[in-house]
């Protein structure tokens, strides 16, 4: 969230190699075939089933001590080939004569004494440095090398006119290994190096700086020296090395890496540099030895716009603290980074200070600090990350002369707020705040600076954000990550939110109306939050759907269901849900409407089936099984008063009357006829189940005129239940005359079922065929009964 002033810091020689390799090998990402990795393999020599097509080839970290043209000349299209850090003492150049397109040849950290000359003139990029050279490898035909931009050599030995083949070159980056360099005391160096942007020279990290040497740079931008080990003695002879270097115009950075010294001596080194034109000074990794005391030093008027030192160890114990803040809080600069050291405390700096960046990152700082200091009016940026404050309320009041702050980072502390009335001071410039990773809770927003615009919560311990709270009406950026927060904030406190960062929290339910209440949301992060899929997420879901992608950052990959089970792990974008089982009005309409229609189809059917019809034969037939099941088993057997019930139509009455009723009477059968048997006062329902049920069985007379009949059909309905109910074969169906399927009523399915699955008698036209039709009707009374004559007297027949 905040950013530091723009500077130029850290190591030059990285940035270039990346920028160089980066530059080249993005030309072949989508050919990654044309790549081959054989470093840290502990090889000898070079392999010989090398791809031919091999563009990019890595042999660092082996044990390779000669290259022959055999190795290379197959390889036609490589262009960086990395070999550093083997065993390799010499080298031919014309090993690469058919490698002409080669831009990249790294050979550093080798053994290499001496080399020929045959130098391909493709190379961009040439490292020789961390080898075995006495002298610079420079030939005349580095000349040629015109492409040329990095350039890494080894010397123990400086001369004047080493570089002079190459004088007439640009290049943008020098590095010179001089960590074997000696000269005797008598003797001086010189080295004119013509034109470089940037000049790294690395010296022996275990020995003191005694480099005397005079060396010429035109057109320098950047310095680079590492590994300087220094003591009171042999300062001057730093100070006395620089003094050419740094005289130039163009020298706007330097860095010192590696740095041990005295107290006494670092100071020097900033009384030389503060008249010169270097606006940016870098030192990393300083360490500190011998003792620190009270240095006097008035700074000058100075080009120097920003002092960054980071990584320092101190070892001494016992110092004076006010002799070590007090070199600091002078300095007349505008930016100044102090981080990643054991400092405790810093001083206020004098009226006439011109800080308008401070950096101290990773010190031990305490609430003390900068408190009731009011001389940093002109102070922009203050950055205490990292350190050991405690108190918001503290933090607030210590900026309160900060008239110009706009930026404040207090991260990654031990900061709380536990005060209640709110009453916090704060400078009103503030518009940047960054509080994250501390312990802060709901409280929090009882104390903050009324004019943020930019506030970072992220990583604490809150919970909810208070409706009651101090309106922050300028607040645009909000981010509230890797907190406990259950809801969204509500827009109507933060009418200007636009941008929201509640990633990582405990959301499980959010609301749809979030995004529609905030008109000016322009990029949401609500990803890795414990989502439950139900339906109440459901509107959730579709209102990110009507959003712009570029709006919610991290979807979908970043919303997952958290719960219920059977959804874990499911992409929001993925959930879906019947509408009806998450609107109950819209359930309970369409139950109703199914009922409705199940309703409306069951009562048509039964109109259409004549239900009403069988359910009252049902209820008849109900209450006369009711009566029967009341009469004891011994009388039920003694019931049967007839052979045969007759069933027929009015119309058919003449063929029974003449012709069935005499033969079956004939053989002393009992018929029982309704116009004859039925008793006067009953039902004819219930004459026609009595006679059914006193009969052995029940004969039906088909034909056309029985199916118009309708109490025909009843007699049949009953006739037919009998059968069912006393388990026995009592139906006889005549056919008088044929009945088409298509003439029998619908509603007449039990006669439609009987024709279907019985055996019918069928009346012959022919005489001829009358006596076997008799004969079969005979035959099905061929078993002696007992029947109970009417007036109750037992007859044999």
């Amino acid at each position: 969230m905040i950013k530091d002033k723009d500077s130029i810091t850290g190591s030059f020689h990285f940035v270039y190699i990346v920028t160089l390799i980066v530059g080249t090998i993005i030309q072949f990402s989508d050919e990654s075939e044309f790549t081959v990795d054989m470093s840290n393999m502990n090889l000898t020599h070079v392999p010989e089933d090398l791809p031919p097509k091999t563009k990019i080839l890595d042999m660092s970290q082996n044990n390779i001590s000669e290259l022959h043209l055999s190795d290379m000349s197959y390889l036609s299209g490589l262009k960086i080939l990395r070999i550093s850090h083997n065993r390799i003492w010499w080298l031919d150049f014309s090993i690469f004569k058919f490698n002409q397109d080669l831009e990249y040849l790294d050979l550093s950290y080798n053994q290499l004494r001496n080399m020929s000359c045959h130098l391909i003139r493709s190379l961009k990029h040439l490292d020789l440095s961390f080898n075995d050279f006495h002298v610079l490898p420079i030939c005349k035909e580095f000349g040629n090398l015109t492409q040329l931009q990095f350039l890494g050599l080894s010397a123990t030995k400086l001369r004047q006119l080493d570089l002079l083949p190459i004088a007439h070159l640009h290049l943008s980056y020098i590095l010179l290994d001089l960590q074997g360099y000696y000269a005797k005391e008598s003797e001086k160096g010189s080295l004119q190096i013509l034109d470089t942007k940037t000049l790294h020279l690395v010296f022996h990290p275990n020995q003191l700086f005694s480099v005397q040497a005079n060396m010429l740079v035109n057109n320098l931008g950047c310095l680079q020296l590492t590994n300087i080990k220094l003591n009171n003695d042999n300062c001057q002879v730093l100070i006395q090395f620089l003094s050419e270097l740094t005289r130039g115009p163009t020298l706007l950075n330097f860095t010192l890496q590696h740095v041990k010294t005295t107290w006494k001596c670092l100071v020097r080194i900033f009384k030389f540099l503060w008249p010169k034109p270097v606006q940016y000074l870098n030192i990393y990794n300083l360490t500190i030895v011998e003792s620190i005391n009270k240095e006097y030093i008035h700074y000058p008027k100075t080009a120097l716009k920003a002092l960054t030192i980071e990584h320092v160890k101190n070892e001494v114990f016992l110092f004076s603290q006010t002799a070590l803040y007090t070199i600091f809080s002078e300095m007349n600069i505008m930016m100044l980074t102090i981080s990643d050291t054991p400092f405790i405390h810093m001083l206020c700096p004098p009226p006439s200070n011109t800080f308008k960046f401070l950096n101290f990152t990773q010190n031990v700082f305490t609430d003390s600090v900068f408190q009731s200091c009011s001389h940093l009016v002109r102070l922009e940026t203050l950055i205490l990350r990292k350190n050991k404050l405690k108190d918001l309320y503290k933090v607030g009041l210590m900026t309160k002369h900060m008239t110009s702050l706009e930026i404040l980072d207090v991260s990654v502390n031990s900061l709380e707020y536990d005060r209640y009335d709110g009453n916090c001071t704060w400078v009103g410039s503030i518009v940047v705040l960054n509080l994250s990773s501390n312990i802060l809770t709901d409280s929090v927003f009882r104390c903050l600076p009324p004019k943020v615009k930019v506030l970072d919560l992220h990583d604490n311990r809150i919970r909810s954000i208070p409706k009651p709270i101090m309106k922050l009406e300028d607040l645009q950026e909000l981010n509230v990550a890797s907190n406990s927060l259950a809801h969204f904030p509500d827009c109507g406190t933060f009418n200007r939110l636009s941008v929201l960062i509640i990633d990582s929290n405990s959301i499980s339910n959010p609301s749809a109306n979030f995004l529609q209440s905030c008109h000016n949301i322009r990029s949401m992060s609500a990803g890795n939050n414990p989502f439950q899929c139900t339906c109440e997420l459901r509107e959730f879901v579709q209102s990110l759907g009507q959003v712009a992608s570029k709006v919610v950052e991290g979807w979908p990959d970043s919303y997952k269901c958290d719960s219920p089970e059977n959804y874990k792990g499911t992409l929001l974008k993925d959930f879906h849900v019947s509408p009806l089982s998450c609107n109950t009005t819209l359930l309970l309409v369409t139950i109703g409407v199914a009922v409705l229609v199940f309703t409306v189809t069951v009562t048509a059917l039964c109109i259409y089936f004549d239900l009403p019809w069988y359910l009252r034969m049902v209820f008849q037939w109900t209450q006369t099984r009711r009566r029967a099941r009341n009469t004891p088993l011994e009388e039920l057997q003694r019931t049967i008063q007839f052979h045969a019930f007759i069933s027929y139509s009015e119309h058919d009455s003449a063929w029974v009357k003449n012709e069935l009723v005499p033969c079956l009477e004939k053989e002393e059968l009992r018929i029982c006829l309704h116009e004859r048997n039925f008793i006067p006062g009953k039902s004819i329902v219930e004459n026609i189940i009595n006679c059914i049920e006193k009969s052995y069985k029940s004969i039906f007379v088909l034909s056309p005129n029985f199916v118009q009949s309708e109490w025909c059909h009843y007699e049949l309905y009953f006739a037919h239940h009998n059968l069912f109910h006393e388990g026995s074969n009592n139906l006889i169906l005549i056919l008088l005359e044929p009945i088409p399927q298509n003439c029998i009523p619908s509603k007449y399915h039990k006669l439609r079922a009987l024709m279907t699955q019985r055996t019918y008698l069928e009346w012959p036209k022919e005489k001829s065929k009358h006596g076997l039709f008799w004969a079969n009707i005979r035959a099905a009374f061929n078993m002696k009964l007992t029947l109970i004559a009417e007036n109750n007297n037992a007859e044999a027949s």
